[in-house]
């Protein structure tokens, strides 16, 4: 298994606590029914990094799909 490392400012780690948070008040009102369960940071990154990874593994796939969107949205033709 890799393990990779990256500096993000303190507003973005911030920002990213809140959405961990918001995520799982979102899995509790779904009594649990979330893909991933609930989530750490790092459990959010490594499931959006799976998602990202997908664009060339599972292209057809709403995950590798999505992802490809957002790629593009940012200029990237993938």
């Amino acid at each position: 298994m890799k393990r990779i490392c990256i500096d993000v400012s303190d507003e973005t780690a911030a920002t990213l606590a809140r959405l961990v948070k918001s995520c799982n008040e979102s899995h509790d009102a779904r009594d649990g029914f979330t893909t991933h369960g609930k989530l750490s940071l790092e459990r959010l990154l490594a499931m959006l990094v799976e998602d990202a990874g997908m664009v060339m593994t599972r292209p057809g796939s709403w995950e590798g799909a999505n992802m490809a969107q957002v790629l593009m949205s940012h200029g990237y033709d993938v």
